[in-house]
């Protein structure tokens, strides 16, 4: 009988164990050596570091932050255009935000600044102004233009990922290493050129849909973010972008092969996560995010931190669910003063 490709290719995804999921055979800081070195791999990282050639474009003062707009290199020959916010009257180093857009047409939807047609409806129906809520809670943040959007490579109708993706992956490298790349870039920027304004020891990186893909995976590898808090990104890849159509950015040769996506959720523990989805997600389904949270649970529980993650779910659809959010997340951060 014949088979539709795609239901066969997700007939054999589901009958792979994951081979390096974490099974108790070994200590569990060992299989977090291995399974980062096999993830790095995954993504072509690392790339060759270079020097930043850090440029502050302008420096404004507003009713609530001084922003900082400012370009640095992340890899020979790619620059990135930031927006540091730190809030009015800081008197010392606060924790900072790293703000990662969603699938969108920039990082100007994270500092709530609409800018094409649809825009203002795209920030206040999904509180996508992710830069302005974290400065009202009393945190610095840091906006990043992640490859193919906005200024770097998208356009008013969006971002443009599929032919810089499908390149990226003949040369052995792929888009969300990329980005993880840059994150990582940046927070040795935010290390070296505002220690006056952020604390380095309380780092947190967030981002909805292909901003909490982006989110999930440099917490991963980047051991200086505290805290992650992915949207509508961490779920099954059986019931997510192996199940339906998803941006080519998403997509990582082989990595099924070795894990599930609730299994690389042991390479941020013991650090804070908090996974946000939406109830009626379509493309992130909520059942293939319940079937990773509970691998999470069990990798926190095995580095003896089961406290440390937490699953919010909004009563809505593809989104991000400040109110919701933000509590969980503040109390992470008090509970990681008070230890230190």
């Amino acid at each position: 009988m014949l088979k539709i490709p795609h239901q066969h290719n997700l007939e054999l995804m589901k009958a792979i164990k994951p081979s390096m999921a974490y099974d108790n055979s070994e200590p569990f800081e060992e299989w977090q050596a291995r399974a980062a070195e096999k993830l790095n791999e995954l993504l072509g990282l690392p790339f060759k570091k270079c020097d930043d050639r850090f440029t502050v474009e302008y420096t404004k003062k507003h009713n609530d932050f001084t922003e900082t707009r400012f370009l640095f290199q992340s890899e020979e020959g790619y620059y990135v255009p930031c927006h540091l916010l730190v809030p009015a009257g800081a008197k010392k180093p606060l924790p900072v935000a790293i703000c990662l857009q969603g699938h969108s047409k920039g990082m100007h939807i994270s500092l709530g600044r609409p800018k094409y047609p649809g825009d203002e409806e795209t920030i206040k129906g999904g509180d996508r102004d992710f830069a302005i809520r974290v400065i009202k809670e009393g945190y610095c943040a840091l906006t990043i233009e992640q490859r193919n959007f906005g200024e770097c490579g998208g356009n008013e109708k969006g971002p443009d990922c599929y032919n810089s993706s499908m390149a990226a992956l003949l040369i052995g490298r792929t888009t969300i290493g990329e980005r993880v790349w840059d994150v990582q870039r940046a927070i040795d920027v935010l290390e070296k050129y505002f220690p006056q304004q952020v604390d380095k020891g309380n780092i947190i990186c967030m981002g909805n849909s292909g901003g909490g893909t982006a989110t999930f995976y440099a917490a991963c590898l980047e051991t200086r973010i505290k805290y992650a808090m992915p949207s509508c990104a961490v779920c099954t890849y059986e019931d997510s972008i192996g199940a339906m159509h998803h941006c080519a950015c998403n997509f990582v040769p082989n990595i099924r092969k070795y894990f599930d996506m609730g299994d690389l959720a042991g390479l941020i523990a013991p650090r804070y996560f908090i996974i946000v989805c939406g109830k009626d997600d379509r493309i992130f389904p909520l059942n293939g995010v319940q079937k990773s949270f509970e691998i999470v649970k069990t990798l926190y529980q095995a580095a003896g931190v089961p406290d440390n993650c937490r699953l919010i779910v909004g009563n809505e659809g593809h989104r991000f669910y400040a109110d919701d959010a933000w509590p969980v997340m503040n109390a992470f951060i008090s509970a990681n003063a008070q230890k230190n």
